[in-house]
């Protein structure tokens, strides 16, 4: 009896599935959440057309230099030279603009004083040099590097952190898992799931699959997209050394992986919110806090948060300089990390416990649609 009972539950949650397959997919609520999904998506790409263009720029400045340079060479002028030991260096600037600047007088004996400022810049064809002259003395020296693979990965890692994760995917799962029970109150359709010969927990499990297999398709295939586009813009010999030498393929797995607990943690919260709650936005607004605040929460209640979890699984650390206001510093920092195999677990058994709840909730439901 128990074997066809079960057989007889995971025949109805698949039915569920696929009927929530195609309102989830085409409903056109949530077409907004393909907009979100592609957001990131189109910040990697317009990084690769400013990279683009800047390389093109900056081989160009290396092909007018009457000689070719090497990083190293650009990191040989220092403040206080004077232009003919810069040239004597570098040779002849790519780039030169002159300008004069006149300063008034300190007090009506005095006469104007100008200076004369030349901006420099060179190029070794990766990075660009640009050095600030005043009266023919180095005065300050600015050097923009060209790609770099720890700079670029952290840049990486920021977005899917602050971006990604707490937003586009924490209101996907909103749009999405909140509508479950609350779109078809909306719709008036409810009351044909809970007159269908179903146990109403076997209707909430199918509908939850449904939702996860939904965001999960989105916000990975979001995902994959942003590291495609992120790894193009390496030339193929820095993209050789990042895939295969300094964990490139194993971060972007574990990134992947992140956003599959993330839809998973943040699906549970609002599919139960969405059966507590006739308005989502106060229940969205109270979880958004609460995963805003978690680093200020004592020990014990930073466990009852999702973005807790996934910061300690996030492959790259984002440092933070001495310039870094306490309050950032704090937010970006994983004061308390815990290992991976809890991190997981303990997203598994935050979203366990949401779905308990639902379960009590889904029984305790009454429709009215005169209400609504």
């Amino acid at each position: 009896m128990t074997r066809m009972a079960t057989k007889i539950w995971w025949a109805q949650i698949k039915a569920v599935i696929r009927l929530e397959m195609r309102k989830t997919f085409f409903a056109k609520r949530g077409l907004w959440i393909y907009v979100v999904a592609a957001l990131p998506v189109l910040i990697f790409v317009a990084y690769i057309v400013a990279s683009a263009q800047r390389q093109h720029q900056t081989s160009d400045v290396a092909r007018q230099g009457t000689r070719p340079l090497t990083y190293q060479d650009l990191l040989a002028v220092k403040p206080g030279m004077t232009s003919e030991e810069v040239v004597a260096l570098l040779g002849k600037p790519a780039r030169d603009f002159r300008w004069t600047e006149t300063q008034p007088p300190a007090t009506e004996k005095d006469k104007a004083v100008e200076i004369r400022h030349d901006d420099y810049r060179y190029s070794d064809g990766q990075s660009d040099l640009f050095v600030e002259l005043a009266n023919g003395k180095v005065e300050s020296i600015n050097i923009q590097e060209g790609t770099n693979l720890g700079r670029d990965s952290i840049m990486f890692a920021g977005v899917f952190q602050f971006f990604f994760i707490r937003l586009a995917v924490f209101f996907g799962c909103l749009g999405i898992f909140m509508n479950l029970f609350r779109g078809e109150v909306l719709d008036r359709s409810l009351h044909f799931y809970f007159l269908a010969p179903i146990r109403r927990e076997v209707l909430m499990v199918g509908k939850f699959l449904a939702g996860l297999l939904a965001t999960c398709t989105i916000f990975v295939t979001s995902e994959l997209l942003q590291t495609v586009a992120f790894v193009w813009h390496f030339p193929p010999s820095l993209r050789d050394v990042y895939l295969y030498h300094n964990h490139g393929l194993q971060h972007a797995a574990i990134y992947l992986g992140v956003t599959v607990l993330a839809c998973v943690g943040y699906g549970a919260f609002f599919l139960v919110a969405g059966m507590m709650f006739k308005n989502p936005i106060l229940p969205a607004a109270v979880i958004l806090i609460w995963e805003a605040i978690n680093p200020f929460l004592p020990n014990v209640l930073k466990q009852f948060s999702v973005i807790y979890y996934l910061k300690a699984l996030c492959p790259v650390n984002i440092p933070s300089d001495s310039g870094t206001s306490p309050v950032l510093a704090l937010l970006i920092s994983n004061s308390d990390p815990v290992s991976a195999p809890v991190a997981v677990l303990g997203i598994l058994i935050v979203a366990l416990i949401a779905l308990y709840a639902s379960s009590i909730q889904v029984r305790r439901m009454e429709i009215n649609y005169t209400s609504e």
